[in-house]
């Protein structure tokens, strides 16, 4: 198995299996100098672990991280960062029935089709307990970004057939952070949590979509070819877990505007180049353009249904499959986060290249 290396100049390397000892990762490239908040890095992790609200998971899981190298006195020294967070609550022997059976829409045939072996326990390397260290990894980024005035905040803004009403500016989005879906509206998010937890009460799971939003992003991060900045965003975003689709700016809805209601119009603003709207997202030919920069990203429903579901066994033979265990009904409210850490990730490492080279 290889690339579980993600960046150019930020990399980000990652280990571990879900019912493994531990999941951790190397972080190299990271700046020297940056102030390391831990406990700014251990919140980004409380906001990602399960077990914290109702609609969660119910595995209990403590997921301190501690470090191990390339901080000395509060600071990055320019040496790789080493980490690594230890499982401690794995209930493996409810996965035992899984051993021999795939479950519809997991990674289990396709990861035996592979590699011809593969660890039922969870999903090991396939489970989204690798997106651990990510959330690390992106609470990092984060702290670097800080320093350049840039942020990143996503949230929930769609669960099943249940949206927000409105663009992202329309919302405080600091208080997405005051419930357990992780939605701006408080309205919505109620009837957002009381659709997961019906789902839930059924056995069975439902999707959404994350939106994000990154402010303060300076221009001319990207290229124009093969290393677009939005290419970057979205092959970052579909690598999470569960995610189906990615669009920014407008997306999908800007098909339904002819070009003149679509482009941005640029003007002077106090001798300062400016756009009169932001359909692009903050990106035109791949390179940021100073605008706010806003994507979304759509999650499917989580594979593991707690129900009777027809499949096939590792000898091909026609069965049936009932999962156990603790698992999510919607992956969203635990995936604000991992959604966060890989656009920060990506953020800091097209800066660093823009500092480095301008080809």
């Amino acid at each position: 198995m290889f690339n579980n290396t993600f960046g150019n100049l930020f990399r980000l390397t990652t280990f571990g299996e879900s019912h493994g000892a531990a999941v951790g990762g190397v972080v190299d490239g990271f700046p020297a100098g940056i102030e390391i908040d831990t406990a700014f890095v251990q919140e980004e992790l409380n906001r990602r672990r399960p077990g914290q609200s109702k609609i969660t998971t119910a595995r209990k899981e403590a997921d301190e991280v501690e470090f191990l190298s390339g901080i000395f006195e509060g600071r990055s020294t320019g040496c790789p960062i080493g980490f690594i967070v230890r499982n401690t609550n794995q209930h493996s022997s409810d996965y035992e029935n899984l051993r021999n059976v795939f479950r519809p829409s997991h990674a289990d045939y396709t990861y035996t089709t592979k590699y011809g072996i593969r660890d039922h326990r969870g999903g090991g390397r396939s489970s989204a307990r690798e997106t651990i260290s990510r959330c690390v990894g992106g609470a990092l980024a984060k702290l670097a970004l800080r320093q350049l005035g840039i942020t990143v905040t996503a949230y929930t803004s769609q669960v099943g057939g249940i949206k927000l009403d409105f663009p992202y500016p329309h919302y405080d989005l600091s208080i997405a952070e005051q419930n357990a879906v992780r939605c701006p509206d408080p309205e919505k998010a109620k009837e957002m949590e009381a659709l997961i937890t019906r789902i839930k009460g059924e056995g069975d799971t439902i999707g959404g979509v994350i939106s994000c939003v990154i402010k303060g992003c300076p221009p001319a991060l990207g290229q124009p070819a093969f290393g677009k900045l939005h290419a970057a965003l979205g092959g970052a975003m579909l690598s999470i877990n569960a995610v189906k689709g990615f669009e920014y700016g407008e997306g999908f809805g800007g098909m339904e505007l002819t070009g003149s209601q679509q482009n941005d119009i640029f003007y002077n603003r106090d001798g300062h180049i400016d756009t009169r709207t932001n359909h692009s997202g903050g990106i035109q030919g791949g390179i940021s353009n100073g605008q706010d920069i806003y994507f979304r990203v759509a999650f499917k429903p989580v594979a593991t249904v707690l129900m009777e579901q027809e499949t096939v066994d590792t000898e091909g033979n026609d069965t049936h499959v009932t999962a156990r265990g603790r698992h999510d009904p919607c992956v969203l409210p635990r995936a604000v986060p991992v959604v966060e850490a890989m656009a920060a990730m990506t953020l800091l490492d097209y800066y660093l290249i823009n500092k480095t080279t301008h080809i």
